[in-house]
């Protein structure tokens, strides 16, 4: 659905990768309107049947049956950091049977409120990626240098459960296109706000929320948040 001359049709998998691990991917509404928003791309490099895509803010057993069954199958994982997450290189190399993957779309705000306004997603078990690679959506602001977009943390997961590095280079390339374009087209490259603070680049007025301050306080001082 974009012009012909900026087309990321050709830097997409000629077929939709073979995975047996489905996705589950419950959307913040908001993103839905963002125009430059990475789960599309992601729905193009998988068959439809790997990567559904659940749109809302409030998820229950009774309208989100399917999803509940999900939710309570013993091999079914969701993609949140914290202090109950395990790194998911650790599970990987133990399972070997096809799992399901929840992953949360949207601003680390949003995905918060998700994740604890909705008790089905305390049921699966919390898994999260060790920080070792930095994001390349840079048309993005993200919070850390270790924070990643939707499709990145999918590519990651994908490529660390199938056991197999190449998918997530597949996966990132029509992300890296796209960010080629919109730089090409006028887009600037966006640091994250932790980078911005350590730098003393940040240009945006201090919040006056004393917990965002402290946010930012541990932002700077390398503090896991």
């Amino acid at each position: 659905s974009r012009p012909q001359k900026v087309c990321l049709c050709p830097f997409l998998p000629v077929h939709p990768l073979k995975v047996s691990t489905c996705l589950y991917i419950v959307q913040h509404p908001a993103e839905e309107s963002r125009v430059l928003r990475t789960v599309p791309l992601l729905a193009a490099c998988l068959p439809p049947d790997k990567c559904k895509i659940l749109v809302g803010r409030r998820f229950n057993e009774d309208r989100y049956p399917e999803l509940a069954t999900v939710c309570r199958n013993p091999n079914t994982l969701i993609l949140y950091p914290g202090a109950e997450a395990t790194n998911l290189e650790e599970i990987a190399v133990v399972s070997s049977s096809p799992s399901v993957m929840i992953i949360i779309d949207g601003t680390w705000s949003q995905a918060k409120d998700i994740f604890y306004k909705n008790s089905l997603f305390r049921l699966p078990k919390q898994v999260q990626l060790k920080p070792s690679i930095s994001s390349q959506y840079v048309i993005r602001t993200q919070p850390t240098n270790t924070c990643l977009s939707t499709l990145e943390c999918a590519a990651v997961c994908l490529s660390i459960m199938e056991k197999n590095k190449s998918i997530q280079e597949t996966i990132l390339h029509p992300l890296q296109a796209l960010c080629s374009f919109q730089l090409q087209h006028g887009a600037q490259i966006h640091h994250s706000k932790e980078h911005l603070l350590k730098n003393g680049l940040y240009d945006k007025p201090m919040p006056k929320n004393k917990r965002k301050l402290r946010r930012m306080e541990l932002l700077v001082n390398n503090i896991k948040i």
